[in-house]
């Protein structure tokens, strides 16, 4: 199965989804990545769909502390039982490395909801596209399991559903709650959505994603020493807008141009 999770993720594998976030790792200037030239070919001469700034048009955006994250994988728990996501297609991975200090550092990948996303390019169907927020979204009644997408995505957000699922519970659902999606069908491919149908429930009604819990992704509610979190880049008073003008950041793989919604603090002794 051609799935990533957090079991069969390389030190290298790492290296090549660092590099070019501007993080000096041993040996990632010599790392080749096999998807560079069909991504850089597939993003020629595209303009990035970035947001005008609108304020009445949210852009979501996620900011992961590494410095602060601790391991637990609570907030791969918490993505697993709310979006009903078996353990061999992750939603939401966990890495470990260490600076060139040897300091270990754990780092989380959701899906980075990138708003130039190589997977919304290559879609032959459209059922991959770029929301009016900043979200990229899947339509799978649309999809046709071509992969394209899969292939595309440079940070390996993707997974492919092999196998229909029977009604056998999830596991993690007893003690990180229940799953509030439907099960995606055999034969799609599926990823992170930054628990959109929580977005698309209680903004509406006047609830702030980052703010108040219910509208919220699970994955930041769960975090127990506040490494994750969630707002709005188009209003310069919330938490994620906040943190980006006061913290140095990085973004994964920035150098392909695909201007991804997840920031990173990287962890003491990474250089930026």
């Amino acid at each position: 199965m051609n799935t990533i999770n957090s079991t069969d993720v390389t030190r290298r594998d790492l290296l090549k989804i660092l590099v070019g976030a501007g993080i000096s790792l041993a040996a990632a200037a010599v790392l080749a990545d096999p998807l560079q030239p069909a991504i850089r070919q597939l993003m020629s001469g595209l303009e990035p769909e970035v947001s005008d700034g609108n304020p009445c048009c949210p852009h979501w955006a996620m900011v992961i502390d590494l410095s602060k994250c601790i391991g637990c994988e609570y907030c791969v728990y918490a993505c697993q039982a709310t979006n009903d996501v078996t353990d061999d297609m992750r939603w939401n991975i966990h890495l470990v490395d260490e600076t060139p200090t040897g300091e270990v550092f754990h780092l989380t990948r959701p899906c980075l909801h990138c708003q130039n996303a190589p997977c919304v390019n290559v879609c032959p169907v459209g059922a991959t596209f770029r929301r009016s927020d900043g979200l990229i979204f899947m339509d799978y009644d649309k999809c046709i399991g071509c992969r394209y997408c899969q292939a595309a995505c440079p940070y390996g957000a993707r997974s492919f559903n092999w196998e229909a699922r029977d009604d056998t519970p999830n596991p993690y659902a007893m003690d990180w709650g229940r799953a509030e999606v439907d099960r995606r069908p055999r034969g799609v491919v599926e990823k992170c959505t930054f628990c959109v149908h929580r977005i698309d429930e209680y903004v509406p009604q006047g609830l702030r994603p980052g703010i108040d819990r219910e509208a919220t992704p699970a994955c930041v509610n769960a975090c127990p020493v506040d490494a994750r979190h969630f707002g709005d880049l188009n209003d310069p008073e919330s938490n994620v807008s906040q943190i980006i003008a006061s913290t140095p950041t990085l973004r994964l793989r920035d150098d392909l141009g695909t201007e991804a919604s997840v920031y990173y603090i990287p962890p003491e002794g990474l250089a930026l």
